[in-house]
């Protein structure tokens, strides 16, 4: 039983050993689509543990075995107990991982993972499937960056366990850079600073490179006087004290978070490229404010971008987490007459357009963070029930959302429609990932052909 997976990759074999040795390479590798999250990475391959969370509470304990360890050829991980939380998996399952890298010339590594475990291979097979892929596609985009002559940076970032920020975080340090996550709370790690969003401490972005801000309430929730608030005192007065900070500091890059709602919650069937003007609504008037407040680091020469970001696809978070269980349960279907625009993005393709955002000097000001291929509601609807091998027979009726959002919440959130197109970041000839809606479902859902 078990289960044995393997793939060339176009990178040394030493590269790619120590990409499995720095943090965030378990986050990066673990299947979104599984009731299961990362909770501790290893701090070796030789002998340290990580741990994952399962549902209810317990724990999956994955220990390395250091009589096994042999870079940049092998490393092991057997699953084993620490705590009670981890004694069921540990006691009752069998569990031994072996990764393998087998040099093919200069610059390829076979990269073979043998498990073996009375688990058998089809309930493996689209988890080790996903793995290769991950793995492939980040090493290729930290080799494009180190093409373009983009070294080791320091990074800080805000919002750092948030949905994009754990993601994002996780591929920068897998990739060799040193990520300082600017937090709230007092630091508990020595890659932590503690951040005073109105009024961040003078030697906050002491050697800092570049800034990645993703801090923000959630726009989700009832459009009401005191969310509003929340919303622009959270994004408005913080990104401008930040961008100030940013230009005394002597930091070369600032990319600020950003939106799709800049162009309005209906512009027909106009394709809105990063020159079209605003729209109307409030997220129109929040978006505008929240960019302007970058204006001090810009015009003290620091590089700034602004992600105007789409709809985020992830299990994990966002729209998908909560349409998945629906539309598995049958109970899904178009929102109203379907025919509103929904410009969309993958998790991992939102990552690539922040990490071009950093090596791309050519990269300034607004840029549409979507994919290339944007989709109807209708055409939405269809293909997330097709990968889930479910019927879409349920639609929603425009009300439906009102009763969760109010009517201006509804209109500006569920009900809106904005036909976006990646101009600059086709112009600078970037390649997505997954650029078509079904393949990017499939990969984050365990669904791939």
């Amino acid at each position: 039983m078990g289960i044995e997976c393997s793939s060339v990759v176009a990178v040394p074999r030493p590269e790619v050993f120590a990409w499995h040795a720095r943090p965030g390479a378990f986050s990066r590798l673990a299947p979104p689509w599984q009731p299961l999250s990362p909770v501790a990475e290893s701090d070796s391959l030789r002998d340290g543990r990580a741990v994952l969370a399962l549902p209810a509470g317990l724990r999956w304990v994955a220990r390395h075995d250091p009589a096994d360890y042999d870079p940049p050829h092998r490393f092991v991980d057997v699953l084993t107990t620490g705590g009670l939380a981890s004694l069921p998996a540990g006691t009752l399952l069998r569990w031994r991982h072996i990764h393998e890298f087998e040099a093919v010339d200069e610059g390829h590594t076979l990269v073979v993972d043998r498990v073996h475990s009375p688990v058998p291979a089809f309930a493996l097979r689209a988890m080790f499937a996903y793995r290769h892929r991950q793995l492939a596609d980040d090493l290729a985009a930290h080799g494009r960056a180190a093409r373009h002559g983009y070294a080791p940076s320091t990074i800080a970032v805000t919002g750092a366990t948030g949905l994009v920020g754990t993601a994002l975080s996780a591929f920068l340090s897998t990739g060799g850079h040193d990520v300082v996550r600017l937090v709230r709370h007092t630091p508990r790690s020595e890659n932590e600073r503690q951040w005073r969003p109105d009024d961040p401490a003078p030697d906050l972005l002491d050697g800092i490179d570049a800034v990645i801000h993703l801090a923000g309430a959630s726009i989700a929730g009832r459009f009401t006087d005191a969310h509003k608030r929340v919303l622009a005192e959270s994004r408005i007065a913080p990104t401008r004290a930040l961008a100030e900070l940013a230009a005394r500091a002597g930091v070369r890059t600032f990319l600020s978070a950003s939106a799709i709602g800049y162009y309005g919650y209906d512009r027909g069937d106009e394709v809105l490229d990063e020159n079209a003007s605003r729209g109307d609504g409030f997220l129109a008037g929040l978006v505008e404010d929240w960019e302007a407040a970058t204006t001090p680091a810009a015009e003290s020469g620091v590089r700034v971008v602004r992600v105007r970001t789409g709809i985020v696809q992830s299990p994990r978070g966002g729209t998908l987490k909560l349409l998945r269980p629906l539309f598995t349960a049958g109970l899904g279907g178009r929102v109203g007459d379907g025919e509103q625009w929904l410009s969309w993005i993958g998790i991992d393709d939102l990552i690539d357009v922040y990490h071009r955002a950093l090596w791309d000097a050519e990269l300034s000001g607004a840029v549409n963070a979507v994919a290339p291929e944007p989709v109807r509601n209708a055409e939405y609807t269809r293909v997330l029930a097709g990968v889930l091998n479910r019927p879409a027979l349920v639609p929603v009726p425009n009300f439906g959302p009102e009763l969760l959002l109010g009517s201006e919440g509804a209109r500006e959130l569920a009900q809106a429609s904005q036909r976006v197109a990646p101009a600059r970041l086709a112009r600078r000839g970037h390649v997505f990932r997954r650029p078509d809606l079904d393949e990017t479902l499939r990969h984050l859902l365990g669904r791939s052909r």
